[in-house]
């Protein structure tokens, strides 16, 4: 038995110790990035490199916060709008295919899946041509209603495998009480559908969030442009600046982080809706 117990234990300690390493190579980038953010000018370029920040600034983030703040806020404006739009259509919708079976729903969730396999720069391209007619290029609400297109086939397929798991006998004994589709949706699908919410609007966020290829398309030379462009054309105009460079990539993580951080558990229960039926 004190074998077997040993076993066991240098088995765990082994897969545990394995664990760590991986996860360590994994954020290293992050960890260098948030070192090279604290570094000097002067020691930028040491060889070997220090790898504390042992004299370090906070020159870089000064950077940031006088000059990235607008891209800041538009990615933020983005970000919330494309959530709204997002559960705006995809939650009606997911409680239709869930629970209203229309015709042809099994045929639009086929669609759903495979408009997730279209390429982000063919849509880019679509959308331009029709934006230009529309004098919706370089506008905020024009890319809010792009990155919605990626994230609401996501979102429907998620909405729908949640509210397939609601009893039936719960909106029948609504239609009992004299409730309404759309009543049932709003005052009992929608409220037990927490974790479907928090997990869609959180893929939505990060999406728009982090997109590059509709902001680069469709509002690049605005008035109003994503941290994203934000961070491109730093780059391009000071690449020797990297503390700055550095700083601004730390300070756009850090929202999506939190977010993340903040919505695990909802997100948890959300991504494995419907994998399991009683």
């Amino acid at each position: 038995m004190s074998r077997s117990r040993t076993r066991t234990r240098l088995r765990t300690g082994g897969r545990t110790a394995i664990g760590v390493l991986l996860t360590g190579i994994m954020l290293f980038p992050v960890y260098w990035m948030l070192n090279v953010s604290l570094t000097r000018d002067q020691d930028m370029r040491k060889s070997p490199p220090d790898l504390l920040p042992l004299h370090g600034t906070l020159a870089g983030y000064r950077t940031v916060l006088d000059e990235q703040l607008p891209y800041l806020g538009t990615s933020f404006v983005i970000g919330l709008g494309t959530v709204v739009l997002t559960v705006a259509l995809s939650a009606p919708a997911g409680y239709a295919l869930a629970k209203l079976r229309p015709r042809g729903g099994a045929v639009l969730s086929f669609v759903l899946l495979a408009a997730q396999m279209i390429p982000g720069i063919i849509m880019a391209m679509g959308f331009y041509a029709i934006y230009l007619q529309l004098g919706l290029l370089q506008s905020v609400p024009g890319l809010i209603v792009a990155d919605s297109t990626l994230a609401v086939p996501f979102a429907v397929l998620i909405f729908t495998a949640f509210m397939s798991g609601i009893p039936g006998e719960l909106l029948q004994a609504a239609q009992m009480d004299g409730a309404k589709p759309l009543r049932t949706f709003w005052s009992i699908v929608l409220p037990m559908s927490r974790n479907a919410v928090v997990t869609v609007s959180l893929f939505a966020f990060l999406w728009s969030w982090s997109d590059f290829v509709f902001a680069g398309t469709l509002v690049n030379g605005g008035t109003h442009e994503p941290i994203t462009l934000g961070i491109y054309h730093y780059i391009g105009n000071n690449n020797q600046e990297w503390n700055a460079i550095m700083a601004t990539a730390v300070v756009a993580s850090l929202p999506a982080a939190v977010i993340l951080v903040l919505a695990q558990r909802y997100v948890a229960a959300g991504v494995t809706a419907g994998a399991v039926k009683d």
